[in-house]
Order: C-alpha cells, then sequence, then structure tokens
C-alpha cells in the first residue's frame, strides 16, 4: 500500500511537468493522423498522465 501511494505521489508532482512532453507528442500522432481538437485535448491529458505515472513509476523503484 506504501508503495502506491508514494508512486501516486510522484506521480502527481510530475504532472506540471510532463504537459510539454505530451503535447510535443500528441502534436507528432497528430503529423500521421489528423485529429479533431476535442480529441486533441483528450490525448495531451491522457498522455500526460501516463507520463507522470510512468516516471512515478521510475522514481519509486529505480
Amino acid at each position: 500500500m506504501l508503495n502506491l501511494i508514494l508512486t501516486l505521489v510522484f506521480s502527481i508532482v510530475m504532472l506540471v511537468f510532463m504537459a510539454f512532453p505530451a503535447m510535443k507528442i500528441v502534436e507528432g500522432i497528430e503529423k500521421f493522423m489528423p485529429l479533431s481538437d476535442k480529441w486533441r485535448n483528450i490525448m495531451v491529458v491522457l498522455v500526460t498522465i501516463l507520463l507522470s505515472l510512468l516516471i512515478g513509476l521510475f522514481l519509486r523503484f529505480a
């Protein structure tokens, strides 16, 4: 349980810092597949959360 809480704490801190890389990743996806504004915003949020969780896991277990 402590591992889960620490991972989420690290991930919440990284949400702010992962927003710009997420925008760039979605921008790269848009080059191959056109996205509407709604789907672009959803993708940015999902990629931001995914990246911050991955960094949080790395910070906790590395």
